[in-house]
């Protein structure tokens, strides 16, 4: 007997994103799905700067998540990133690193947050193998909420000196004329992914005379230091309700206004990281058995504030509670609509089969779309293909 299909099966990307037990990066992924009609991620396989960021540009209005393999970027720098981070925000997706972490925690915790690539600092999405053992989930949270603190956060001193002017009673430090010095000012080394509101949580203020105190002071002027230290917390202004973003979609006749309205209330994502776990894949032969895959299940289950889903083969919602959202590879378009091979193990089925039928929520497509000849409307066919399947699954749910 077929094992009962789990409820989210049935439900639309809209009203899943409605449920307050989301952690508010699953809540913002699924809203931006409904809202773009796209369930599409694309993998930026490429090797240059140049080309990431034009393919970006080209698929960025057809898909929800971009995958990116950095450490293949051969001229690598913040220029990437930064450039890479500005069409995300212009073209609202979410950017997917797949590093696929599988170290003990000490380990991943550095390459997460260290090195040249700062994974931490811009991916909103990692992923990792399960096998050095649960423990790896917590110490890649710990490594990502340390580095959105820094991230967030500012310090900077200024000192100030000067020769006080003397007053009418004689003494010498009162009116004091303070005349700035270079300022001292030491920040993050990365600023946040996106620009946010900045408000001073403490200063503090010190003045004191540069004079011993066993000095004559009988004949001589004073000076003065000021030091003010301002400490800045950037804050996150929560994100709009996903059913008043269900309301501005049918606002009005037009939908690519309607859709750009929603996409402008629903804003830049929230400052937050989410790991997938790398339940199943798709090439011939691999070992993530069953035993394996519910294995991450369990993890995930215990992790549910940072752990968004799975990059696996089929829905892996099971139980009552589970919310999660599954990101399936080996997705293709072959001209016979049969399963396809590249003769190096990895196979490939069509994106409206593996939504439908399979439970999956975003394909993962790569070369299907990065060897096309006009790649912007080579995604647009898969965002068409794997929507399809996606409405299909729910008015059958429905029907049943």
């Amino acid at each position: 007997m077929a094992p009962k299909r789990h409820s989210s099966r049935s439900q639309t990307f809209s009203s899943r994103a409605e449920s307050e037990t989301l952690p508010a990066l699953s809540s913002y992924l699924l809203s931006l799905v409904s809202i773009k009609q796209s369930n599409l991620c694309v993998s930026a396989d490429v090797h240059t700067t140049s080309a990431l960021l034009r393919l970006a540009d080209e698929v960025g209005d057809s898909i929800c998540v971009l995958k990116t393999h950095v450490d293949i970027i051969d001229d690598f720098s913040d220029r990437t990133i930064k450039g890479l981070q500005e069409i995300a925000k212009r073209k609202y997706f979410l950017i997917f690193e797949d590093r696929k972490f599988g170290d003990i925690g000490n380990t991943v915790q550095s390459q997460y947050t260290r090195g040249p690539l700062r994974i931490a600092t811009w991916a909103h999405l990692t992923n990792a193998h399960l096998f050095p053992g649960p423990a790896l989930i917590p110490a890649l949270h710990s490594a990502a909420t340390s580095t959105l603190i820094s991230l967030n956060q500012s310090v900077s001193t200024e000192i100030s000196t000067g020769t006080p002017r003397s007053s009418i009673d004689g003494n010498p430090f009162d009116d004091a004329e303070l005349s700035p010095l270079s300022p001292s000012t030491t920040r993050t080394p990365h600023p946040p992914l996106l620009p946010k509101p900045s408000s001073p949580t403490a200063t503090t203020s010190t003045t004191q005379p540069l004079i011993p105190a066993d000095f004559d002071m009988s004949h001589r002027r004073g000076s003065t230091v000021t030091a003010t230290t301002t400490i800045s917390q950037t804050y996150e202004p929560s994100p709009p309700n996903p059913a008043s973003l269900s309301r501005t979609l049918s606002s009005s006749s037009d939908p690519a206004l309607d859709r750009a309205a929603a996409l402008a209330e629903l804003g830049p994502p929230p400052h937050a990281r989410g790991l997938l776990l790398l339940a199943q894949m798709s090439s011939d032969g691999n070992m993530l058995d069953s035993a394996y895959t519910n294995a991450c299940v369990a993890a995930a289950r215990g992790n549910r504030d940072f752990v968004l889903g799975f990059v696996a083969q089929e829905d892996l919602n099971r139980d009552k509670g589970d919310e999660w959202v599954v990101f399936t590879p080996g997705v293709g378009l072959p001209a016979d609509n049969r399963e396809a091979r590249d003769g190096l193990g990895q196979r490939w089925r069509g994106p409206r089969e593996v939504v439908r039928d399979e439970g999956a929520d975003v394909v993962i497509v790569g070369r299907g779309i990065l060897g096309a000849k006009d790649r912007r409307a080579e995604a647009e066919r898969y965002r068409l293909e794997a929507w399809r399947g996606y409405e299909e699954r729910v008015e059958r749910r429905r029907c049943q």
